[in-house]
């Protein structure tokens, strides 16, 4: 039983110097996200779905205006809009 936390001690402290960027001396980078935002409206966000729900633009722009107002949209008006289940699923 001694035998095994000896051993599992030794494995942790070998692995957190041996992963360590500053055992090594060399600098540590990361990568940080862009910070920007994008307007994006409903023919991008469509677009970007993709799956066929881009042929629907004309008739969302026109009944709901907005993309925030589409993402709030419950399934039934988007029913109501003429447009299948498959399509409804990827935009909401």
């Amino acid at each position: 039983m001694m035998a095994w936390t000896r051993l599992i001690q030794s494995a942790r402290a070998s692995i957190g110097t041996a992963n360590s960027c500053s055992a090594l001396g060399l600098p540590r980078f990361y990568s940080k996200p862009a910070t920007y935002f994008e307007k994006v409206g409903i023919p991008e966000f469509l677009g970007g779905i993709g799956g066929g729900a881009e042929t629907h633009i004309a008739k969302i722009e026109t009944e709901i205006g907005d993309l925030h107002k589409l993402l709030v949209t419950r399934t039934l008006r988007l029913k109501k809009l003429g447009i299948p289940i498959k399509h409804r699923k990827l935009i909401l």
